[in-house]
């Protein structure tokens, strides 16, 4: 018997919080699962002295939606659908690296149209994927506008997935061996009127945040953290570079002809703070509108879909003309495509950073077994780490710095 009965509640808490808080010396706090800074269901158990924080130990779960196991009971193509409420800020990016494994198991050789298409409408996404951060980054730091500015641009970009894909964002454009169907004739139209547009906009945000002494004094010096104690936590993605760790994806391993464009990688000091993390993001946006106006220029003409009948549909015009089409369109639905026994491991830059997928086939209609390595289950497990002897104020920033999406953690 203890002489405070409330300890008895702390034992489950034992060697998660530090010896202190077990004689009730610090402050337990949660933060959280509600939250309005903490992007999504996420709960921070922080311990305390005064407002410096001891331990902070995140706590995962309350999105968990079961998507990989569920897509075990759909076919292929099908499954590709519940890919895009992974990462649900840059869905594109989670269509791709499933459909890649698909491509690899089928040994599908994707068209230079398609190819082309889809690295326009990554580079696209992940803009409005940074743009997304950095209004919600901005709004946790008391930088209000810019949360306004960055939606008001975030729309022309969803406008142009929504005339290609049907949706403002769970489209599930890329398919096996392409595109769900050639872009309409505004398209080019209007990405190069986004291209005109945009780099004022950066230029405007720029101007407002990157020597605004406040937003300084937020960010500047806070959680640094060395690029060998990234790569040791598992971080990738700007969050890594802004520690000057020189990793892409898009050089280090190119994929849909990454290896044609010409662009740098942002990168931060060694060690690289909440600031630096930031900067890349930034910097990082001046990039993907570099790719996006090579990509326009090449733009090839061509089919956006395989010409492979056994894992691809037919052309909808052959359908109403062909029996054979028909029944090829029917079985392709009604039954799926039945891929090779064998494993594959895919792996591309997404807006947060490194994301894999290993897929394993056997024989059957049916996803076998899927797994997909997403960046931030590995930002928020670095949080134990980054977060202690700062102050409670400053949580905020640490954990916006991340850029964190919970659909991505709970899978």
């Amino acid at each position: 018997m203890t002489d405070h009965p409330w300890q008895n509640d702390l034992e489950p808490l034992k060697g998660i919080v530090s010896a202190r808080a077990m004689k009730g010396e610090t402050m337990l706090l949660n933060m959280g699962p509600q939250h309005p800074s903490t992007h999504g269901v996420l709960r921070l158990l922080l311990e305390l002295d005064g407002e410096e924080i001891v331990t902070c130990n995140p706590e995962i779960g309350y999105l968990h939606t079961g998507i990989e196991k569920s897509m075990e009971s759909k076919t292929y193509v099908k499954a590709i659908t519940m890919t895009d409420r992974m990462d649900y800020l840059n869905p594109p990016a989670n269509n791709l690296v499933f459909v890649m494994a698909i491509e690899k198991l089928c040994g599908l050789e994707v068209p230079p149209r398609a190819q082309v298409i889809r690295v326009i409408l990554l580079e696209l996404m992940r803009i409005a994927s940074h743009l997304v951060w950095l209004g919600t980054f901005g709004l946790d730091l008391g930088a209000m506008s810019m949360f306004l500015y960055t939606f008001r641009e975030r729309e022309h970009i969803l406008h142009i997935y929504e005339m290609v894909s049907g949706q403002r964002m769970m489209g599930t454009y890329f398919r096996p061996g392409g595109l769900w169907r050639d872009v309409p004739d505004g398209f080019v139209p209007a990405v190069r009127d986004f291209l005109d547009y945009f780099p004022q906009k950066l230029r405007d945000y720029e101007r407002l945040l990157a020597r605004n002494p406040i937003w300084m004094e937020r960010t500047k010096g806070i959680a640094p953290i060395t690029g060998k104690q990234a790569m040791a936590w598992g971080l990738t993605g700007p969050s890594l570079r802004g520690s000057g760790v020189n990793f892409d994806v898009r050089k280090a391993m190119p994929y849909s002809g990454y290896e044609q464009y010409d662009f740098d990688i942002p990168l931060g000091p060694d060690p690289g703070d909440v600031y630096d993390r930031y900067w890349c993001r930034f910097q990082e946006m001046w990039q993907s509108l570099r790719i996006v106006e090579q990509a326009l220029y090449k733009l090839p003409g061509g089919p956006v879909t395989a010409d492979d009948r056994k894992y691809t549909p037919p052309p909808r015009s052959e359908i109403g003309v062909s029996m054979e089409a028909l029944i090829h369109h029917f079985k392709y639905w009604t039954e799926g495509i039945r891929p090779p026994v064998g494993e594959v491991f895919t792996v591309i830059e997404a807006a947060r950073g490194l994301m894999s997928c290993y897929l394993s086939s056997d024989g059957s209609p049916h996803v076998h077994r899927v797994h997909f390595r997403q960046p931030t289950f590995m930002h928020i497990s670095a949080l134990p780490h980054m977060a202690p002897g700062f102050m409670l104020a400053d949580i905020i920033a640490i954990l916006g710095g991340i850029d964190i999406v919970l659909g991505d953690v709970d899978r």
